[in-house]
Parts: C-alpha cells; structure tokens; sequence
C-alpha cells in the first residue's frame, strides 16, 4: 500500500463537489470518493456557503470519477478548466471571483477566456510510482458505465512492472476479491494482517517438511499482498503506517521463508549437498539484489526494472519470491523439494550477475541516457 497524501507544505487551497452521480463505485459514493481524493492531495473540502471570500477553488463534478493524480494536478494549476472526450467541463480550478457560478453546479458557464483542456493537457500518462503509461481516468459514472469504470481503475491500481504471477495470474481474483472487501468495508491493513498470519503459518509448515501445506499458505499470502494494495488504491485508503507495514513484510519475508525450506528438508532426510552455501547464495544473493536495485536507483534516479524493455521482461522472472515460489511448488508436485531448492540458488546466482551487469551497462551509458522507456 502507498501512501498518496501531498501536503507539499503549501497553503491549503479549497475544493467544492457539485453535482451528483447515480451509483456508487468500490462501495463508495462519487462524493465520498472525492472527498478523500482532496484530503490526500491537499485540499480543504468545502461548500458554496462557506466558501472564503478569496484564494482560489477547485470545483469537481460528481457526476465523473477522477484519477487521484489528475485532481493532484489540477489543484496545482489555477485559472484552467477541465472537459472530457465530449467537451463538457467537468472540473475547473478558478480565483473565487471568478467561481460564483461554477460552484453553483453551472460549469458550462465558465467565462471564455478560460482555458479548457483535457485530462492529458493537465494530467500525464506516465505513472513513475507504479511504472506505468495510461491515460488518467475520467469517465461519466452511470450504473451502465460503472462496471467498466471500476475494471479501468482496478487495471490502473496494478504495476506496470512486476513479476509474472502478479502481473497475469492475479488480476481476475484479485478484483472480485478486492470488490467484496471494499463493500464489506474491510481495510487494507486488515488484509496485510491477513496476509502475514500467512506468513508465519507457511514458516512453520516449511520448517517442518509439510511443503504441501506450507505452499497454499504462501501463495494464498501473495494473493492476498496483491489485494491490499489494489484495495488501498481503489478505495484511497492507504496510510504511511499501512506502507511501512506491508513493504516490511514483503521485504523481510522471503529469506526465512527459504531458510524454513532447507531446515525441513533436513527433517525429511533430503538435504542437498554443500546446504549450508546453497543457503548462503539464496539469502545473501536476495540481500544482494536488493543492493543492486537500490544503487542502480541511487545512481541514475530510475528504477533498474524500468529502464529497457528487457529490464521489464526480467523483472517477470528474477529471483523474487513468486518466481522462486514457482520453483518450489514444480519440484514438490514432483516429490522433489530438494531439487527446487537449488534451482533456487542457481537463478538467484544468474540474477545476482544479470542485475550486475545492469548496473554496469547503466555506468558505460552517456550522462542523461539513463531514463525509463515507459516515460518516453
């Protein structure tokens, strides 16, 4: 879960809601929808009765669902007033002077000197947090169009770049999922508590040799770590603390769980030759391609895994914790968990040196060459 809050250290501009919409989306009203969207981008909600004297307002209709980075940007452009596919102004950031009428539901009446522009002209199609290019989300919401609306954000809620399993395995459940959590009004950190009972269940399965057991518990916590996010998204709920608590997981996690993995193998009479190297290179090579990407990130400011192409294809299949899952779980149908075990080691090592030559490849690159593919 991220957390999508921008106080900037700005003065607080105002936002007013007018109009309404016909149905709810993620078990939300368009207004409630907008009302966290402002506190998350730095606007104090208010009406028309209470509007100050001065400043400037940002007026949104309801009728439209948003993405939270296109409110983002329009508050940080004043003067500007914001039309969908059709033309029709749904949006307008304007001095209160200029307002009056605008926050009395008339936006069509907008003075014609101000500018009118697209999503695109205000927002941008590139998503630098998820790794991602695709138009911002502005749609009508109807109860025919909210089916498509809600599929169109859930499909903006997942990373561009991710590894394979999340990328296509999951989505499909994970939206069913995600939606009946949202309409239970089940929170995000609820789910990644969820989430690590699994892990520590799946630990002690490994531990002890139930491999079996142990792999539904550790892919029913992956399948659940993709539903928090997409549910903190969807819903902008996420938190700093929801942040911290599920990239923590995620990020201490998997060397235990391998470690787990050879202790049972111990227990069940197959441990492999040379286990404690074995052990070695899958945690210390985890360790080391995590140092990797983050001096690949220190080094040029972009993510190693969104540079080329083929930096995005790898990261579907490096040495993360679902592709070594895939390992396991093949050689455990097979009755070989020992087996899986140093198909694990040998790729973390393949990786290990692919990131390296990455990083390598970055420093032999002309000043300024280093930029993502999908921001071009």
């Amino acid at each position: 879960m991220t957390d999508g809050s921008n106080q900037d250290g700005a003065a607080r501009r105002t936002a007013i809601t007018i109009g309404e919409a016909s149905t709810r989306i993620w078990g939300m009203s368009s207004a409630e929808r907008l009302s966290r969207i402002y506190g998350r981008v730095g606007l104090a909600e208010t009406t028309a009765d209470a509007l100050p004297a001065s400043g400037e307002v940002v007026i949104v209709d309801a009728g439209w669902v948003f993405d939270e980075a296109l409110i983002r940007a329009l508050a940080g452009r004043s003067g500007v007033a914001m039309v969908d596919d059709s033309g029709r102004v749904v949006a307008a950031h304007l001095p209160v002077g200029q307002a009056t009428g605008a926050v009395a539901g008339d936006l069509a009446g907008l003075p014609a000197e101000i500018p009118h522009l697209s999503a695109l002209d205000i927002g941008s199609s590139y998503n630098s947090e998820l790794r991602k290019r695709e138009p911002p989300v502005l749609e009508r919401l109807t109860p025919e169009t909210v089916d498509a609306v809600e599929k169109r954000l859930f499909k903006g809620s997942y990373k561009g770049v991710t590894d394979l399993v999340t990328k296509y395995v999951w989505p499909a459940p994970a939206r069913v999922i995600t939606r009946w959590c949202a309409l239970a009004r089940i929170t995000p950190n609820q789910v990644t508590f969820a989430s690590f009972l699994m892990v520590l269940a799946a630990f002690a399965l490994f531990w002890t040799g139930q491999y079996g057991w142990g792999l539904v518990c550790a892919w029913i916590m992956t399948f659940l770590d993709t539903v928090d996010g997409k549910l903190a998204r969807v819903t902008l709920t996420s938190s700093k603390w929801g942040n911290v608590f599920d990239h923590g997981i995620d990020l201490i996690h998997p060397p235990f769980w391998w470690w787990a993995w050879l202790v049972g193998l111990g227990s069940l009479g197959l441990s492999p030759p040379h286990a404690g190297l074995l052990l070695a290179i899958v945690v210390g090579g985890y360790v080391a391609q995590r140092v990797e990407e983050g001096i690949f990130l220190g080094l040029f400011k972009v993510e190693m895994h969104a540079w080329r192409p083929f930096d995005s294809f790898f990261r579907l299949i490096t040495a993360r914790r679902n592709p070594n899952l895939l390992f396991l779980t093949a050689s455990t149908l097979v009755g070989r968990p020992d087996v899986g075990f140093i198909l694990v080691a040998a790729w973390t090592a393949i990786c290990f040196v692919v990131h390296a030559s990455q990083i390598v490849q970055g420093l032999l690159t002309p000043k300024g060459g280093v930029t993502s593919w999908l921001s071009r």
